[in-house]
């Protein structure tokens, strides 16, 4: 993933303790984040981050009420992306849907190939297939609108 030098300095020891190969493999939320995750989260959140990076951190532990939280005062195209993320991984998937809607066609979608983001969602709701794959695509999907954001 492609982060300013100062961002990966400072999210290097989130990423050593849970690589992103381990990060997100729940595609539906159904277990706590770890609480060492979440505390070294807190630490970064507590820092200048914009509020799209904090969102997607909360996202990359499974901390989903703090990442849903952040995501509601994000009132542009991106905080709607990430919202739509969000309700996805707590299995609310029209909830997921209408956010989606809203976001349209965001800059980053296009950077992920063969990208929809509501043909995800319904795949992720019969919650069968490649699962793998799935999961490898979440992972793609936050890394990409990630590193989008912190090129922001």
């Amino acid at each position: 993933m492609e982060l300013p030098a100062p961002l990966r300095k400072l999210l290097d020891p989130l990423f050593a303790a849970l690589p992103l190969a381990q990060a997100m493999s729940q595609l539906v939320v159904k277990a706590p984040a770890a609480p060492a995750q979440v505390a070294l989260v807190e630490e970064l959140v507590q820092g200048e981050l914009p509020a799209p990076l904090k969102a997607a951190l909360w996202l990359y532990v499974d901390e989903l009420d703090k990442s849903h939280r952040l995501a509601q005062q994000i009132e542009d195209q991106t905080g709607s992306y990430w919202h739509g993320i969000m309700h996805r991984r707590e299995g609310d998937f029209s909830n997921s849907h209408y956010w989606f809607n809203k976001v349209g066609q965001h800059p980053a979608m296009a950077l992920i190939v063969g990208y929809d983001p509501h043909a995800f969602i319904d795949a992720v709701s019969r919650d069968g297939g490649d699962r793998v794959g799935l999961v490898e695509l979440q992972r793609r999907e936050w890394t990409t609108l990630f590193s989008w954001c912190a090129a922001q």
